[in-house]
């Protein structure tokens, strides 16, 4: 069954021609772009419950920070350890188990009494967070054909924007039930846990994978379905770039350099734009801006919607565009409204809605660009060989930077009477540094197949 057509030149005849994809492979997709639901539902959920947190264990601005950015030590960790696993067993083994992880993670949060018990349960959810980063990506990018990859991987982050959107939603819907509602925020996602668990026992595994291991007959079997038009080719192709076979490193020598340095260099500018910092504190931030706790709450669920129907947006024209289109793109916006928000702190005062004109333009850019590309570019960009080590140095990088920025951040605004001025002229500085970075140096991948990248990059 089909479901979706688009037109595209016939190479070397000028003519249109229509490439259709089927819906096994959107459907496969999609199921394993639910862990990227869970993602940003356990990264903005926080945002809701941070300061009845800190009220309820009287929690200085150092262990605050500490306790907001304990799922974010699991994350990176998660993210650093989850390649191997996913190489070993394999991507649909590692998924499973990542789900279990967030359903641990929801029922420990809500139901713990202790502030120690609480970090571990975050600290899990972070595990499943950092492996989800990695391993869902990675799947989604190598069932997909190559002229739909950047819209089915970048199902990922929109399922993560979605998974945000309806974190803010029940916050401000939960917060109306008093000191333990923040119990009924975190608790909640044991819902989606629960089905993504279930839903991942109906996809098969990574056919990459399975060529990977000499399993070919599999492969070939799962290529059919998927809509690859060269299945053989591909996987006699694979067999060719593999004459390291399992054993090869990520880090040998020079072979890798380049798609090291794109992946590391991109996954620090996505956090040093400051998203986690206003994802996780959003509440917090509109206080700061003069709004009454009610609105507080309600803010967020703008920010949530605006970064959603831009991820939407995004996803339409990211294989037309490319990936570097957007990026340039969104570091203009960001460059703008960050300047803004920063300008409007240093004001003082009551700051009202400016902030939040200003967060949403800001959103609407991050989520056009960084926000759609980064997961898109790091699960393409390496050589099948070394895919969940590269994916895992990309999301390590990430999850540490975020890590970084989200601890910092309420100690930087507690503890000066600028504080948002400063941190939000910091993160504009990075964005006019990153502009540069994907302007000069950044390659594009859009339309090409992950083999033919892996070319264009001189990696024998």
């Amino acid at each position: 069954m089909y479901i979706e057509t688009e037109q595209t030149p016939n190479a070397g005849s000028g003519i249109k021609q229509e490439i259709k994809v089927p819906f096994y492979v959107i459907r496969i997709s999609l199921i394993a772009a639910l862990g990227g639901f869970l993602f940003g539902f356990e990264t903005a959920v926080i945002s809701g419950a941070e300061k009845t947190i800190q009220q309820l264990w009287n929690l200085s601005s150092g262990w605050q920070g500490f306790t907001v950015a304990s799922s974010l030590i699991g994350t990176v960790i998660g993210s650093l350890i989850a390649g191997t696993p996913a190489q070993r067993y394999g991507r649909k083994r590692v998924l499973t188990v990542i789900a279990l992880l967030y359903l641990l993670s929801a029922v420990g949060c809500a139901l713990t009494p202790l502030w120690l018990l609480f970090i571990t349960f975050r600290f899990i959810g972070g595990l499943a967070v950092g492996a989800s980063s990695v391993v869902g990506p990675m799947y989604i990018s190598e069932v997909a054909p190559a002229h739909v990859r950047g819209r089915l991987a970048a199902s990922f982050q929109l399922m993560i924007v979605t998974g945000i959107f309806i974190a803010y939603l029940t916050n401000f819907l939960f917060i109306s039930l008093g000191e333990n509602s923040w119990r009924w925020m975190l608790g909640i996602m044991v819902v989606p846990a629960a089905l993504f668990a279930i839903l991942l026992r109906t996809i098969p595994e990574s056919p990459r994978w399975l060529v990977l291991n000499r399993r070919d007959e599999e492969a070939k079997a799962i290529f059919a379905k998927t809509g690859e038009p060269d299945a053989m080719g591909v996987i006699q192709l694979e067999h060719q770039l593999e004459h390291y076979g399992l054993k090869e490193k990520l880090f040998m020598g020079n072979t890798y350099r380049k798609p090291i340095m794109y992946a590391v260099l991109l996954a620090m500018f996505n956090q040093l734009s400051g998203i986690n910092a206003i994802l996780y504190y959003a509440p917090r931030i509109f206080e700061m801006a003069g709004f009454s706790k009610a609105d507080a709450y309600l803010q967020p669920v703008y920010i949530g919607g605006a970064n959603l129907l831009f991820t939407l947006l995004a996803l339409t024209v990211i294989d037309k565009f490319g990936r570097k289109t957007l990026l340039l793109i969104g570091c203009v916006g960001l460059i703008v409204f960050l300047g803004l928000t920063a300008n409007a702190f240093s004001a003082g005062g009551s700051l009202g809605k400016n902030v939040l004109f200003y967060l949403l333009g800001y959103i609407a850019f991050f989520a056009f660009s960084q926000g759609a590309v980064i997961w898109v570019f790091i699960s393409e960009i390496f050589p099948n060989s070394v895919r969940s080590q590269g994916g895992s140095l990309g999301s390590f990088t990430h999850w540490i930077m975020a890590a970084i920025i989200s601890w910092t951040f309420p100690i930087i605004v507690e503890g000066s009477p600028n504080g948002g001025f400063y941190s939000f002229v910091f993160y504009t500085i990075m964005m006019i540094i990153a502009f540069i970075f994907i302007w000069r140096v950044m390659p594009e991948t859009k339309g090409r197949s992950l083999e033919q990248i892996q070319r264009d990059l001189g990696i024998k």
